[in-house]
């Protein structure tokens, strides 16, 4: 009782409460503990895989010593070691032109009609390079500055396929082709230009829903720059493993009688690459190599998917729904496609 009468008002129901209190503060003893359990999986992870590494190893090297694999790893290593020169230059490029040029220069180079602002902007993609995952953005701060839509647009999808740099990969990878080149920057133009116009004729405002505000906004120029970089390179280069390992497999692995049966329908092996492309969604510095290592295809569906992967990929797609809508992404996407198959089987037909 007299614990209870000296006890400052309160104080019992304070007292039942230290427990719970206890018990709270446990808890993050407790995440901590399960959080460092986690951590520590990781290494465990690793550590039991290169294990198992080592003691399968004999299998392992007869596997790899095959002819199949040899040949798998072949191509690979090629297409791997070829395209990254330019995959890295490309993205160097890219976030510097995405950081350090401002939006509004482009609003201000561009004429006032968007009848003529739609090839002008087609154009500028020749001498700003830059890869398709730095394209969207930059398209969608294009129009928050108040560039027409149809000439933002038409920037997304050439500056991808006719940079310096995509044009010079291009050249590199196909050496005995120059006319390859010339091919996919007429195509890649003539698409991105249709595409604008079209969208200037056919577009609804209630379609696009640019972004309110840049994906950056808060951060240095600098710090911007490099975030830019590393997950440009990270991201691409993920795609780009990915095409070649595809690409290796295609040819070490698949059928030559498959393959050969593809090929020699003309129909069939531009709608097989240009899904091809779809699916692949490799980077346009790094695509150019990996359509010249599949052999068996003819040079106008080699152009079909160098003209359809930059505009058009699973990357592409969802970057532009999650940048301008839903509803812009289901329209545009499938007309991108369409023109960008007709396009280029139209100019192959005439230059290759």
């Amino acid at each position: 009782m007299a614990i209870t009468e000296d006890a400052p008002p309160g104080a019992t129901e304070r007292d039942p409460a230290r427990p719970s209190g206890d018990r709270q503060g446990e808890r993050p003893d407790r995440e901590g503990r399960s959080q460092e359990g986690r951590r520590l999986s990781s290494p465990l992870i690793l550590t039991m895989t290169l294990l198992l590494a080592v003691l399968a190893q004999s299998s392992i090297r007869g596997v790899l010593g095959t002819p199949l694999m040899q040949s798998w790893m072949t191509v690979f290593v090629a297409v791997t070691v070829q395209a990254l020169p330019f995959l890295v230059l490309g993205v160097l490029l890219s976030a510097a032109i995405a950081v350090f040029v401002p939006p509004s220069f482009f609003a201000r180079a561009l004429p006032s009609r968007p009848a003529l602002a739609v090839p002008v902007a087609g154009l500028a993609g020749a001498v700003l390079p830059g890869c398709e995952c730095a394209s969207v953005p930059v398209a969608g701060a294009l129009v928050r500055r108040g560039v027409t839509p149809a000439a933002a647009l038409a920037f997304l999808l050439s500056a991808p396929a006719i940079n310096p740099i995509v044009l010079t990969a291009t050249a590199v990878a196909f050496p005995r082709n120059p006319e390859m080149v010339l091919a996919r920057f007429l195509a890649s133009l003539l698409v991105a230009c249709a595409m604008g116009w079209l969208w200037q004729r056919l577009g609804r405002t209630d379609w696009l829903r640019p972004p309110a505000h840049g994906a950056h906004e808060g951060a240095t120029k600098g710090e911007t720059f490099w975030n830019s970089v590393r997950h440009d390179t990270v991201h691409a280069g993920g795609f780009l493993v990915l095409g070649a390992m595809a690409a290796a497999t295609l040819k070490a692995a698949t059928p030559a009688t498959w393959l050969r049966t593809a090929a020699d329908n003309p129909l069939v092996s531009v709608l097989a690459l240009a899904v091809l492309a779809v699916l692949l969604s490799i980077c346009s510095e790094a695509d150019a190599f990996v359509a010249a290592s599949l052999t068996q295809f003819s040079m106008t569906a080699k152009l079909v998917f160098l003209v359809v992967g930059p505009m058009i990929d699973l990357k592409l797609f969802a970057m532009q729904a999650g940048t301008f809508g839903r509803a812009f992404a289901l329209r545009f996407a499938p007309a991108t496609f369409a023109l960008a198959v007709a396009g280029a089987v139209v100019t192959g037909t005439a230059l290759l």
